[in-house]
């Protein structure tokens, strides 16, 4: 099942770096968070260490979260995977959401990830089951 990073709280006090450049549309800011947290970590754990900086813009990037122009599918369909997601029941649909992710997606540079956003963002994540 892998394993985790060392620190992992850590990211909770990254978020706040962030607050001013979210564009989250119908998405609660909670859900988001707890949804790109994950993904956050899922990057940071794959390379055996603490969360950074680029591993929640990373995450908050996949999502269009930092897009003002984010596109309208991908607009409509983060309302619906992110709905409620900040709530400790919902652990599985935040589980799906982080698992939507692949690692191939997240063991890029920050840059190459924004370009293949900017170019097809479906191609940073995974067909849902």
């Amino acid at each position: 099942m892998g394993s985790q990073g060392p620190d992992q709280g850590y990211v909770y006090k990254l978020i706040p770096l962030f607050d001013d450049q979210l564009h989250l549309g119908g998405v609660a800011h909670d859900d988001a968070m707890a949804g790109c947290v994950g993904v956050a970590l899922k990057r940071s754990a794959f390379y055996g260490r603490a969360p950074v900086v680029h591993d929640l813009r990373m995450a908050l990037t996949v999502f269009g979260f930092l897009d003002a122009d984010a596109p309208a599918d991908l607009v409509t369909g983060r309302e619906e995977w992110f709905a409620g997601i900040g709530h400790g029941h919902h652990y599985g649909q935040r589980r799906e959401l982080v698992d939507r992710v692949p690692v191939s997606a997240l063991a890029t540079t920050p840059a190459a990830l924004e370009a293949t956003y900017r170019r097809d963002w479906t191609a940073n994540l995974a067909a849902a089951d």
